[in-house]
């Protein structure tokens, strides 16, 4: 059971794409971040980056790092909210299967050691980016106005993430 779970557990867990200490991610040797975008970058339902997320995307490109989008969302959707980034953007990923992830790692020249996929979902983005054993990364969804789908496997993922809590706050009063 416990080996099953796993595999939906992220490497880490923070509150926002704006907890992640990026430059600590590049000196460990890490080169490029997949990121989902609705309700990991903004709201499902916001057609375009905050300039917050503009910023961000400079700094964090600035540091050194390859940055794709990388979403189940459609073409017009990712278009239109990459028209200001201006970075590789993958739309249609069918996360959690790996054919897009990989689409996107092999544009940016990048390998699964040095690759940090950034997502809100369980069952899409970390499962996905885990099956390819690369650092995932789940953030706390930026919205609680989601489709439908989503709302409907969030009580599952509640699920699994209050037992990898557990678990990590049991190993961590260990250390």
């Amino acid at each position: 059971m416990i080996l099953l779970l796993k595999r939906f557990f992220p490497s880490e867990y923070v509150d926002s794409i704006n907890h992640i200490n990026y430059k600590k991610l590049y000196e460990e040797g890490y080169r490029g971040i997949l990121f989902d975008v609705d309700n990991t970058l903004v709201p499902y339902d916001m057609e375009h980056p905050t300039k917050q997320i503009i910023d961000l995307f400079e700094e964090i490109k600035e540091i050194g790092f390859e940055i794709a989008l990388v979403s189940n969302n459609n073409e017009v959707r990712i278009t239109t909210f990459n028209e200001k980034l201006q970075v590789l953007a993958i739309h249609k990923a069918l996360k959690p299967m790996t054919r897009n992830i990989k689409r996107a790692m092999q544009s940016l020249k990048l390998k699964k050691k040095n690759t940090i996929l950034v997502g809100d979902q369980i069952f899409t983005d970390i499962y996905g980016g885990n099956r390819l054993k690369l650092k995932t990364i789940l953030v706390v969804p930026i919205s609680e106005k989601e489709q439908l789908i989503t709302k409907i496997k969030r009580n599952t993922e509640k699920k699994i993430l209050n037992y990898y809590l557990k678990k990590v706050k049991k190993n961590d009063s260990k250390n």
